[in-house]
């Protein structure tokens, strides 16, 4: 497994300060769209569409990196290439560990919500 920490509390801070009272709306969100982005992997994958696998895998990498969770991102990046790469049969034991990190991540951040 990656050395990368679940959270990079430097970029969340940064998040926290230039959100300032937008930043629970923010992390909110981005749970939402992470469901609804590893939902679409599960269908991709189900359908055999490396295309749509490779599209939202990258996706999902830049908003991970974009929140602070470099190893969800990692794992991201990993699936993306595994499409790219036409290696789909890894992809399923990725996306399990995709869930436990997204785990992991939304624990992490929940404790960070305000209300």
């Amino acid at each position: 497994m990656s050395d990368k920490p679940h959270l990079d509390e430097e970029a969340l801070a940064e998040l926290q300060d230039v959100m300032e009272d937008e930043f629970d709306v923010l992390i909110q969100t981005y749970l939402a769209d992470s469901r609804d982005r590893i939902r679409s992997l599960r269908e991709a994958l189900k359908a055999n569409d490396s295309d749509a696998f490779i599209k939202t895998a990258h996706s999902f990498k830049g908003s991970c990196v974009n929140i602070g969770a470099p190893r969800l991102g990692e794992l991201s990046l990993n699936a993306e290439m595994a499409g790219k790469e036409s290696r789909l049969e890894e992809a399923q034991a990725l996306l399990d560990a995709i869930d436990e990190e997204f785990r992991q991540v939304t624990q992490r951040l929940e404790s960070l919500l305000v209300g």
